[in-house]
């Protein structure tokens, strides 16, 4: 039998027998909605021969969507009783038990998965959302591509390109391991309970080598943090504390990585900084 999905009354009924209320802290706005868990699932480009990760499955409503195509899903869920549950309500709704493997751990703190999943879906609550995805990309380098749901503001901040509002420290980061794209909006009302901020689809796909080796990494995060720091200082000042200690040393160290001293740190591309880190 083909693998079934939530509906709205059975998501409600799943929280009250688990006695879970849905909170801010742990961003439990559960999806009821059977079109925008598949509208997630095809964005994504999820396919029967693909091993998925996702972070944050809830009550399971996203996941059943993944399952469906014929995919197999690791599952990373924070609360011990979602965490629980999980596996039955895949069961009760025809999911053989060996395309599951639910992992009960807080996403930031795992640092191994089953399978090498290569597809990374997620429903992701605003005050984790970048630190996960950061720490999932670094972690993982079999990850090749993946659909996000989040906050509006924080999918166009990881979208953003250099020189917009909201391109931030986030926005170089995530660039950092390839490209990515809003894909789409997804409605308050599909939410329970509805939250009060809007919510965007944000894709990436991973560059096919990666940019630089892990030290190079954490020198062009440390570089791109102290820049922006002090978002409105030009760079030659922003980065004298990590860049020799002074304006004039820093601005030598950028004109030998071909970058303007005088231009903030929203104004410089992944590839800039990273060339910066290398000097």
């Amino acid at each position: 039998m083909p693998v079934s999905l939530l509906g709205a009354a059975e998501i409600r009924r799943l929280a009250t027998e688990l006695d879970v209320t849905p909170t801010k802290k742990l961003g439990q706005n559960f999806v009821v909605d059977a079109n925008t868990v598949r509208k997630i699932v095809q964005v994504a480009g999820v396919s029967a021969s693909d091993r998925v990760v996702e972070i944050g499955p809830g009550l399971g409503s996203l996941t059943l969507a993944i399952l469906e195509t014929g995919a197999s899903v690791v599952a990373v869920e924070i609360d011990h009783r979602l965490a629980a549950r999980l596996p039955e309500t895949a069961a009760a709704h025809e999911v053989p038990a060996e395309r599951l493997m639910v992992i009960d751990a807080d996403a930031l703190r795992v640092d191994e998965l089953p399978g090498e999943p290569s597809v990374l879906v997620a429903n992701l609550p605003y005050n984790v959302s970048v630190p996960v995805l950061l720490h999932f990309l670094e972690t993982f380098p079999y990850l090749r591509s993946g659909v996000v749901m989040v906050q509006a503001e924080v999918g166009e901040r990881l979208a953003a390109p250099p020189g917009s509002k909201v391109y931030g420290a986030p926005s170089v980061k995530a660039a950092w391991y390839g490209s990515w794209r809003l894909a789409g909006t997804v409605s308050r009302q599909v939410f329970w309970p509805v939250p009060n901020v809007d919510s965007v689809l944000v894709a990436f796909d991973r560059d096919a080598e990666p940019r630089g080796t892990e030290e190079h990494r954490r020198r062009t995060f440390q570089i791109v943090d102290a820049a922006f720091q002090q978002r409105r200082k030009m760079l030659r000042q922003a980065l004298s504390g990590v860049l020799g200690g002074t304006a004039a040393e820093a601005s030598a160290r950028l004109e030998r990585a071909g970058v303007d001293p005088t231009l903030r740190g929203e104004q410089l591309t992944v590839d800039d900084y990273a060339r910066i880190a290398a000097l």
